[in-house]
């Protein structure tokens, strides 16, 4: 089997394993994969993560053209975008997962780091998430918000839409796409209850043993020390 067929294996296998887990319903969500000539495989425009077709995955050329299979998603942009900001990427997984898409929707949250270091497995696998404002699904206007980021996150959250998240291969994209959902979970679980979050030391610490993204500690009110190790300081960015 070549590298392309076990790829687009791959894609199919994720995609039916997040679906039957009812991280995206219906047709939505979509995936890609970055191939070793700069092309790409998606998943085809309104199909079920659940019911992909290897033989017809939409295979791009590196400038977005359709060499073969069914036409692709409409939410190219997405993806295209964040692959040109993140060198290192090679894979995308975009869903409508229920709590990331809600925590979305709260008019309380930093869109510089919508999540506080609530647990080790956030900060490892997705580090930092943005909130981006609501674009209609396809708009090609998103691609300057997530340019915009000058690829700081490989994780972004679209505004009463769902996250797209990025990693260097597609088991590591859909990994973070899943602690990104969990950990959603748990800020909305924990709202109001001021939670004990990571300490800034705690956060750097894993930075420097796991060797991660330096960005992760840039200065931010949801990573801040107080807010992070003190259990009775009532921030609403800490809740």
């Amino acid at each position: 089997m070549s590298h392309e067929s076990e790829l687009r294996e791959m894609i199919c296998r994720f995609g039916r394993s997040l679906f039957e887990r009812g991280l995206t319903a219906g047709s939505s969500g979509n995936i890609s994969v970055r191939l070793s000539d700069g092309g790409w495989l998606t998943t085809p425009t309104n199909s079920s993560l659940g019911f992909l077709d290897p033989g017809r995955l939409s295979k791009l050329d590196e400038d977005g053209r359709l060499l073969s299979g069914d036409a692709p998603t409409k939410e190219l942009p997405l993806h295209s975008a964040l692959y040109a900001t993140r060198k290192d990427a090679g894979a995308i997984v975009h869903l409508h997962s229920t709590h990331s898409v809600a925590v979305s929707m709260l008019p309380d949250i930093d869109p510089a780091n919508v999540l506080p270091p609530m647990t080790a497995y956030y900060v490892m696998r997705v580090g930092r998430t943005a909130l981006v404002p609501y674009y209609r699904p396809g708009d090609p206007a998103v691609t300057d918000a997530i340019r915009g980021l000058a690829g700081r996150y490989s994780s972004v959250l679209l505004a009463n839409h769902g996250p797209v998240v990025a990693g260097k291969d597609l088991e590591a994209a859909v990994y973070a796409t899943e602690e990104l959902e969990e950990t959603a979970k748990l800020r909305l679980l924990l709202h109001g209850l001021n939670p004990r979050l990571l300490s800034r030391a705690q956060v750097r610490d894993l930075v420097t043993h796991f060797d991660l993204d330096g960005a992760i500690l840039d200065e931010s009110p949801g990573n801040a020390e107080e807010c992070c190790t003190t259990p009775h300081h009532h921030s609403h960015k800490c809740g």
